[in-house]
């Protein structure tokens, strides 16, 4: 990734596997801004982000005197601090819709991802059936439009790409009916801000 420089003002601790980490790099990526990305262990934190952070977790961004680490509060501030290009509807009626999409997006498909990584088989195979049924349900959806329920790229497609990348390394193929995720994924997967974002680990997922 070239995101980092010498005067960077914006720490950005990434985890090199995560996904929530992963969505935040997207954003870095596709507003072009100068941060500097420190990979962690995400098993062994360094002593900067568990005294920044009070829940120890991934991803976490230092912005001067400001500490965010939820993924997606830290998505929605690049949005707002780094207005162009917007990865939010304007207007407020699309734009808490696709607030609602964000949403959504985690209670039902990034809630799963700990059990399909889990050790537990029984609930990895529960949470691929969630994952897997969930996306084939919505499928139709992404014949609509180049994007998730838009003609632009926005903070909802920067969720989705982390989830699709990772899909074969999770052991979840999409049934036929599901093909159109297949076009939507190729459109997000050949994006220069998504290559970019890649880690060595994430770009062996595939």
């Amino acid at each position: 990734m070239a995101v980092s420089a010498k005067k960077a003002v914006m720490t950005f601790y990434s985890g090199d596997s995560c996904p929530y980490s992963h969505r935040a790099r997207i954003v870095l990526e596709e507003k072009h801004i100068t941060a500097e990305v420190r990979s962690v262990n995400e098993n062994s934190l360094p002593e900067d982000v568990v005294e920044l952070n009070p829940y120890s977790s991934l991803p976490t961004l230092v912005d001067r005197d400001l500490v965010l680490y939820n993924s997606r509060i830290i998505m929605e501030y690049l949005d707002e601090r780094y207005p162009h290009p917007p990865l939010l509807p304007v207007d407020p009626v699309n734009r808490a819709q696709s607030r609602m999409f964000l949403y959504r997006i985690e209670r039902d498909w990034y809630s799963q991802l700990e059990a399909v990584t889990g050790k537990n088989q029984s609930e990895a195979d529960k949470a691929r059936k969630v994952l897997r049924d969930g996306l084939t349900a919505i499928a139709p959806i992404f014949d609509q439009k180049p994007f998730f329920m838009s003609d632009e790229f926005s903070l909802v497609d920067c969720s989705l790409a982390p989830i699709l990348w990772r899909l074969p390394s999770y052991g979840i193929k999409l049934p036929a009916q599901a093909k159109a995720i297949a076009g939507y994924s190729e459109r997000l997967f050949e994006r220069e801000s998504f290559q970019e974002s890649l880690t060595g680990a994430e770009r062996e997922m595939r």
